[in-house]
């Protein structure tokens, strides 16, 4: 088998991967990225055809790549955001080997190996920039939902003409969920929505975007050590909110004034009838004091520095469920698709080294492991809030790299010693 080797591998060639690939570059260290898709392939592939950031572009801050736009508090819409990645892909003009599947890797006392689809690699350092949103998830209660119902998960959702003419009912109320929703019912269509406990918050509060409030308070700054979850802020739902039309507020309330109809979690299917934990009050009140928690903090910030802004103000409720709804008969409500918008599992089985904790997930600080040589970038809370997002990744790949220099340097300075005590 014919094998090639780098300093590092790159496994990933999304914006996580294709930052590192920079920092590399300017440090003189041979790599290549491996890519078993497309570079940025997900942000192709796997956004419906309305799909706009919910953070404004100011926050798009790739490793010298910022957003030069006219509208920096804008939400930039797929076109838009796939152009900005194409050309960061042309500034750092990384060795991407597109269409190249990682299906092992694996430690020696030489460094590592890759058995790929286009052969091994090995290299003395690697990083795992894949990503943690791998596989879709979907109950196994889909099994047994009527053939004719067409059913799909958000990664494959485009359009409201996409699916067939009938009621929807879209399943989790999340970023992805809450948005998705908000698409079919603006298009007119029916739609039955099963919520979970996803928290929310404002679009601009007191003459700003909250995103703006937060960035002044220096929320993005925080490292997981620091946040009151620690290591479980990774486990969180994302806060459901919109960059749609210039960026609003998502308020399940008010769609359910207009027609659209609220269920609590999903838990089981009997039949063709759809069980539902009778959690739907307790699940908008929950949202909505997040929602109201981030003003008020936002409102003390404001009070302790003497900032000249609009009045504070607190959501009230607009609707209230009348009575907890816990079945729904999917041929008596004539559903004709179901959009699964419960989120992705990340799997890493191909990573066949002792790194991972007993949720397969990576242990690690900012990325470095304890297998020296072995990282991990592009992960939610990898470090701060912005690990995951186009803010953080540049800081957290500069990190990486510095500590890829000094374990060569490492290396280097104790080869000799290594030689001797062989010889």
């Amino acid at each position: 088998m014919n094998t090639t080797h780098f300093d590092v591998l790159i496994i990933g060639g999304g914006q996580a991967g294709l930052s590192m690939s920079y920092y590399l570059q300017q440090r003189g260290l041979s790599h290549v990225v491996l890519e078993k898709n497309s570079v940025m392939h997900s942000w192709r592939s796997q956004r419906w055809d309305s799909f706009c950031l919910v953070t404004p572009n100011w926050q798009c801050a790739l490793p010298d790549y910022p957003y030069t736009g006219s509208e920096p508090h804008g939400f930039m819409k797929k076109d838009e955001l796939i152009g900005y990645l194409d050309g960061f892909a042309l500034h750092v003009a990384a060795p991407v080997r597109e269409g190249v599947a990682v299906t092992r890797l694996t430690r020696g006392e030489e460094g590592f190996t890759a058995d790929t689809s286009a052969g091994r690699f090995t290299a003395t350092q690697v990083v795992v920039a894949s990503g943690g949103y791998h596989a879709p998830i979907v109950p196994r209660m889909a099994e047994r939902i009527p053939a004719h119902i067409v059913q799909l998960h958000s990664a494959q959702y485009r359009n409201p003409a996409s699916l067939p003419d009938g009621p929807v009912l879209v399943v989790g109320s999340g970023q992805s969920g809450a948005q998705i929703a908000e698409d079919l019912h603006l298009a007119g269509r029916k739609v039955h929505l099963a919520t979970g406990d996803a928290p929310r918050c404002a679009r601009f509060y007191r003459g700003k975007d909250v995103v703006d409030w937060l960035a002044d308070m220096n929320y993005y700054e925080m490292p997981v050590e620091q946040h009151p979850l620690k290591e479980g802020v990774r486990d969180n739902t994302n806060h459901y909110v919109t960059g749609r039309d210039g960026g609003r507020d998502i308020d399940l309330r008010r769609f359910a004034l207009e027609g659209m109809e609220l269920y609590g979690r999903l838990h089981g299917l009997e039949g063709a009838t759809l069980q539902f934990a009778p959690d739907l009050a307790a699940n908008l009140q929950h949202g909505d004091d997040i929602y109201n928690g981030i003003n008020a903090s936002i409102d003390k910030f404001i009070a302790a520095r003497g900032i000249d802004a609009p009045p504070a103000s607190t959501y009230e409720p607009v609707w209230q469920p009348a009575a907890e709804r816990t079945t729904l008969d999917l041929q008596a409500a004539g559903i004709a698709a179901i959009v699964w918008c419960i989120g992705f599992t990340p799997d890493f089985s191909w990573v066949d080294i002792p790194v991972f904790n007993g949720r397969s997930y990576p242990g690690h600080h900012r990325g470095v492991t304890d297998v020296p040589g072995l990282y991990f970038l592009g992960l939610p809370w990898l470090h701060t809030w912005g690990s995951g997002r186009f803010s953080g990744i540049a800081r957290d790949a500069l990190y990486l790299a510095e500590r890829i220099v000094a374990q060569q340097d490492l290396a280097a300075a104790q080869a000799p010693e290594a030689r001797r005590a062989a010889a």
